[in-house]
């Protein structure tokens, strides 16, 4: 590419991800020219304000572009979905950022500044993710997105679980990393590039041409590595440690902005590479051959992260078990490969945002005040705000897939989707491990209303974290009640159409 091309670009597409680079360089340099007793909240309201800008930009995308738009010899690609994800990622950062100016009072943190533009440069990574059409610029988002996390979980530098939390990160993210390089260097062996939609042909003529076993061990490789940032079997056991040690809101970045952006890679990686992989008889391999092993890693999830959580007292390392099992819930999709497998995983992804966000809102007021995180601290909690304890019972409910929430519908989506393809025993190990779930998600609600607290002191409630619990919980209602408003509007605007045979023409 020549250099003089760069300019013939329309840069105002990338517009979101460039405003998050150009906040996240001026709060690193901020805070540096910053005295070190100065308040550091500062710096979460702008950058709070550069995430509220780029999700702008985002929209903006939304209603002008009309068809997909590449960069760089189609290394990055804006279009509609990357816009969905991008939208998800946005919204979770802000829902972070708002807790964490609370979090910060608490006054366990010292390098405050490092974990606003850390928060950015995380988002950043996951945006990236999302626009890629390239083996390259997807490890470099991934990498940018990893980095970023480990730092964050071990900003408590005087705490031992946050110390030893992110050591075993680390640990796991290199050797998940190591898997996810290993299986990319076969794809380009085997394919001769780096490009998505270039290697969907070149996989599929290695894959006729005698090299089927090593596309396929190819995709194995890249499998298990991508299960690490979804959290799903078999690299799932850094969870509950991690989301023990890290600060309550990175956990809930971690729960719900680091996974989407994981399934985001798995969307482009499975359905930009290996979708037009066709067996002998004609079929696609991709549904025949490969989709029964996504469906085991599915089930697999499912039954290890419900059964583990039902032994845990502590509600973090609960909610990581929980985490395990949603993903997998997730993963159904993937596995039935439904002509609206992408509105149904948006969709499951967008009701587990509200929930998360709203439980983690209420576990960090609840944390503080009783300073344990053992799950008999919601005793009474009902007692001592009704308003909580009643929001914290929708997102639970909602988790759980109980009807009139969000979650319900979600998992009612995914449920059908795996009748109408015949994967009755994927079906049954969704209900069975639902319906184990209600066990410990009760626990909770048990405790909230059923057992007497050590204090009937109200709950101190601060406005910005009263704000995303009242957000999240009338939201999670609400789509609970209208979902097909939802439904349509990821249809109409965000529906990907999957064209991985060139760019239109008004690509670059």
């Amino acid at each position: 590419m020549d250099v003089k091309d760069i300019f013939s670009y329309n840069w105002s597409y990338l517009l979101p991800e460039l405003i998050i680079l150009g906040f996240a360089t001026a709060l690193s340099l901020l805070d540096l020219a910053m005295g070190k007793r100065t308040n550091r909240a500062v710096l979460a309201w702008l950058a709070l304000a550069g995430v509220l800008l780029s999700g702008i930009f985002v929209v903006v995308n939304m209603v002008t572009l009309n068809a997909p738009y590449s960069y760089m010899a189609d290394m990055l690609r804006v279009d509609g979905y990357g816009n969905a994800f991008k939208l998800l990622f946005l919204s979770g950062v802000a829902f972070t950022l708002i807790l964490s100016v609370c979090y910060m009072k608490q006054g366990e943190i010292t390098h405050q500044g490092e974990y606003y533009y850390l928060l950015l440069t995380a988002l950043l990574g996951a945006m990236v993710m999302a626009s890629s059409a390239d083996l390259i610029t997807l490890f470099v988002g991934l990498e940018l997105l990893s980095l970023s996390s480990y730092v964050l979980v071990g900003l408590r530098k005087k705490s031992l679980n946050a110390n030893e939390s992110s050591f075993k990160y680390v640990v796991s993210g290199g050797i998940a990393t190591a898997f996810t390089l290993f299986g990319m260097s076969y794809m380009y062996g085997l394919g001769g590039t780096t490009n998505l939609y270039l290697l969907a042909d070149r996989l599929s003529e290695a894959y006729a041409g005698g090299y089927a076993f090593l596309v396929l061990l190819a995709f194995a490789f890249v499998v298990i590595g991508l299960s690490f940032k979804i959290s799903a079997v078999p690299n799932h056991m850094w969870a509950p440690d991690v989301y023990q040690g890290a600060p309550t809101p990175i956990t809930a970045f971690l729960a719900v902005v680091s996974k989407t952006a994981g399934f985001a890679m798995v969307f482009r990686l499975l359905f930009g590479a290996f979708i037009g992989l066709a067996s002998p008889a004609g079929g696609s391999v991709l549904m025949e051959n490969l989709s029964p092993y996504i469906s085991v890693i599915a089930a697999a999830s499912m039954i290890i992260g419900n059964t583990m959580a039902l032994r845990q007292t502590n509600v973090k390392r609960m909610m990581a078990y929980s985490g395990i099992a949603q993903a997998g819930y997730i993963l159904v999709p993937f596995a039935t490969l439904t002509s609206l497998f992408f509105e149904q995983s948006v969709f499951y992804l967008f009701a587990y945002l509200l929930a998360s966000f709203g439980a983690f809102a209420v576990l960090m007021l609840v944390f503080r005040d009783q300073q344990s995180e053992e799950l008999k601290s919601f005793a009474g909690l009902y007692h001592r705000s009704p308003l909580v304890a009643v929001a914290m019972t929708i997102f639970l409910l909602s988790m759980a897939g109980i009807p009139v929430t969000a979650g319900f519908i979600g998992k009612f989506y995914l449920f059908v989707s795996a009748i109408l393809q015949h994967h009755y025993w994927l079906s049954a190990v969704m209900i069975a491990t639902s319906v184990i779930s209600y066990y410990y998600y009760f626990g909770i609600i048990r405790q909230m209303y059923m057992r007497p607290g050590a204090t009937e002191a109200p709950l101190p409630l601060p406005k910005g974290v009263a704000f995303v619990i009242v957000l999240t919980a009338l939201a999670t209602f609400v789509v609970g009640i209208v979902p097909g408003a939802v439904f349509d509007f990821v249809q109409a605007h965000f529906n990907p159409s999957f064209d991985f045979g060139g760019m239109t023409s008004s690509s670059k």
